[in-house]
C-alpha cells in the first residue's frame, strides 16, 4: 500500500491507496509529506475537506474495505446512518442481524479503515455518551457537532 499524509484540523490525515482505490483514511501523528500524493489522494482529501467545511455529506471517491464478513456488514450499516444522526452499538448490532453483538460491533468500528467516509463516529453508547473512537473522542465530538450544526443551519434556512 502506498500512502500520502495531509495536514487537517485533527493533526495529519494518512490516505493509503492500492489499485486505484483508497484503502486507508486515518488520523496519524506522522508529519505531512508530499510524496505519495496522487490524483486519487487529492480527490479523497478534497472531499474530506469539503465535509469538514460543512459542504459535503457523501463521498464518491473510490475506496475498498477489507475485513471479515461481520465487519463488512457493520461497515455497510455505518454507511446507512444518515448524516447528522447517531445510532447505538446495540442498534447497529440489531441492524446486522446480531442483536447481542454490541461489543463485536465496537470491535468492527475500531477496525474501520476509512474514517469519516465510513462514519463510525456516528455510533454512540446506549446512554448517549461518546465512547470508543479510535481517532480520539475530541475528533468524534467535533465531527458530530459539525453535522448537527449543518443540519440546524439548514433547518433555519
Amino acid at each position: 500500500m502506498s500512502s500520502a499524509i495531509y495536514p487537517f484540523p485533527f493533526g495529519q490525515l494518512k490516505i493509503g491507496y492500492e489499485g486505484g482505490a483508497v484503502t486507508l483514511l486515518k488520523r496519524t501523528d506522522e508529519p505531512a509529506r508530499g510524496e505519495g500524493r496522487t490524483a486519487l489522494t487529492d480527490l479523497a482529501f478534497g472531499q474530506i475537506t469539503e465535509y469538514l467545511e460543512g459542504k459535503r455529506r457523501e463521498f464518491d471517491f473510490p475506496y475498498r474495505l477489507r475485513g471479515t464478513e461481520f465487519q463488512q456488514k457493520v461497515w455497510r450499516a455505518l454507511r446507512a446512518i444518515p448524516y447528522g444522526e447517531t445510532r447505538t452499538y446495540g442498534e447497529i448490532a440489531a441492524a446486522v442481524g446480531s442483536p447481542k453483538a454490541a461489543r463485536a460491533v465496537g470491535m468492527a468500528n475500531h477496525q474501520n479503515p476509512i474514517l469519516i467516509a465510513v462514519p463510525c463516529h456516528r455510533v454512540i453508547g446506549a446512554d448517549g455518551s461518546l465512547v470508543g473512537y479510535g481517532s480520539g473522542l475530541d475528533m468524534k465530538e467535533a465531527l458530530l457537532r459539525l453535522e448537527k450544526r449543518v443540519i440546524q443551519k439548514e433547518n433555519l434556512a
